[in-house]
């Protein structure tokens, strides 16, 4: 069992940049591949971005790539996404989520994957 709490969104101008966080409460954060998903307003929860259980793969949806980076720090208990060069589009509620796999390659890209999921954190992006 394990616990995700996001934190970071906030409301941004087009072009800014946000930090967001997943920490996962437990001590086997390692054992976790990690993924982020995001639901826009009348739209369904769509993928964002995943890393393997080191963090030496990682795997982006189109719409973001070059634009965001997935990173994590095992020895924390946290999984970070670095959103730049935000657009509208880009307006959601962001949530992580935790896929216990035993593949040291799983970078998992559909919501059925996960195991556990965080609350998530509303990001604003204006004009």
């Amino acid at each position: 069992q394990v616990g995700l709490v996001e934190s970071g969104g906030g409301l941004v101008q087009a072009g800014g940049s946000l930090r967001l966080s997943c920490v996962a409460s437990g001590r086997t954060f390692s054992v976790y591949a990690m993924g982020w998903f995001r639901q826009a307003p009348g739209k369904e929860r769509e993928f964002v971005a995943a890393i393997t259980k080191s963090g030496s793969i990682r795997y982006y949806a189109d719409p973001v790539k070059g634009r965001f980076t997935i990173s994590r720090d095992n020895a924390k208990n946290t999984v970070y996404l670095q959103v730049n060069s935000l657009k509208l589009e880009d307006t959601a509620i962001y949530y992580c989520a935790a896929d216990r796999t035993e593949l040291s390659v799983s970078v998992p890209r559909t919501e059925a994957a996960y195991d556990y999921w965080g609350q998530g954190t509303q990001v604003t992006v204006s004009s």
